[in-house]
């Protein structure tokens, strides 16, 4: 029977579109299915203020009245407007293994944007680089973190075999933690602080981090100027991630760094693994979800890098250094060992440089594709 798209316009296709990848990811080990009111929420343009600046249509696929594909289409004027060109942004593309499905939707999201005057698409992309981007191409055998993705395996031939090439990849690292730092790095540590007058901060309440929520994301903003995917988060922006991040946070796993004017100059902020959670959990909360993701972060056995942004005058004088001793003091308090990064451009090599005094294995490379219009 022939495919059929149909375009989100009601409850049913967006439930649709959402529900897909629970269905289709069901038996495969390590997928990590994420909260289902999140993925709806961001969906929503009176739930998500990223709708004030983007334009949105979504597709799904059936046969024989079941869904069996999915993809979206995002014009980020702020992306456009730092690009200074006409690039579309296709997201959340997922299909089952045929080809007639993916080049149907494929096909649908490449006339859209051709209609809307867009010269490219790059994609996987989402809404911000704190959304999903990037389409997994090595790491199948790995578990993602909580802020990654995981695909199907055969969704790099459907990519290749449709004319999308290579625009960049994020790569994601394993990081072993000592049972003791060397002495250098304490030696490094004392010698940076007392340099450039910093202070770091510890934190042990939320409480305690509520100050410094909106100072983290204008940091952000700063450090993140100049990567790929990236454009100033304006203000709803950041309280609508604000709203979403904050409350699964550890404090404990919050670092934070002040200048010489008590200004925030670098942070990381990690997370005690909650990817096993989150499979039990199913992509629900009630009836359990929320035992399973409190019993991960009280008890944490391993630890996910979320985030880390450090002044751009300081990127370059071993700030990070500072940053990871520090979370190094709390993992080794709790016994974690193990350490799950995000992805990190492959050209970002300030950052890719500071795993190296750790021991540590690149496991898992995303990819972000380009096809001219």
């Amino acid at each position: 029977m022939s495919i059929v798209i149909k375009e989100v316009i009601d409850g049913k296709t967006l439930n649709d579109f959402v529900n897909l990848p629970y269905r289709l990811y069901k038996k495969e080990k390590n997928w990590v299915p994420p909260m289902k009111k999140d993925e709806l929420h961001a969906l929503i343009p009176e739930k998500n203020p990223a709708f004030e600046f983007c334009k949105v249509k979504l597709w799904v696929a059936y046969q024989n009245g079941k869904c069996v594909g999915r993809i979206g289409g995002i014009i980020n004027s702020l992306w456009i407007e730092k690009k200074g060109e006409n690039i579309g942004r296709f997201t959340r593309p997922e299909f089952i293994d045929d080809k007639e499905v993916s080049q149907l939707l494929f096909s649908t999201v490449e006339n859209w944007f051709k209609e809307q005057g867009m010269v490219e698409m790059q994609g996987p992309l989402g809404f911000s680089n704190l959304d999903h981007q990037g389409c997994l191409i090595e790491g199948h055998d790995w578990l993602p973190s909580v802020a990654s993705d995981y695909h199907m395996a055969y969704y790099q031939k459907h990519f290749d075999d449709y004319g999308y090439e290579k625009e960049i990849d994020w790569l994601e690292f394993r990081i072993t933690f000592p049972d003791e730092l060397p002495e250098k790095a304490y030696k490094v540590a004392a010698m940076l602080t007392k340099r450039y007058s910093l202070k770091t901060l510890n934190f042990n309440t939320s409480k305690e981090l509520e100050p410094y929520k909106e100072k983290i994301f204008a940091l952000f903003n700063k450090a993140f100027a100049e990567l790929f995917g990236t454009f100033k988060l304006p203000e709803k922006l950041v309280q609508f991630y604000i709203n979403k991040f904050f409350p699964t946070l550890n404090p404990r796993y919050v670092k934070m760094i002040l200048d010489k004017e008590d200004e925030l100059a670098g942070f990381i902020i990690a997370l005690p693994s909650l990817s096993k959670a989150m499979q039990k959990a199913k992509g629900r909360l009630l009836p359990f979800g929320w035992w399973h993701l409190m019993n991960a972060l009280k008890k944490p056995k391993e630890m996910d890098l979320l985030l880390t942004g450090v002044k751009p005058e300081l990127q370059k004088m071993g700030v990070v250094s500072l940053l990871m001793n520090d979370l190094w003091k709390t993992a080794n308090e709790d016994g974690v060992k193990k350490v799950e990064t995000t992805g990190m451009l492959e050209n970002n090599h300030v950052a890719i440089q500071m795993w190296k005094s750790f021991d540590h294995i690149q496991h898992k490379r995303k990819r972000c594709y380009k096809k001219a219009l």
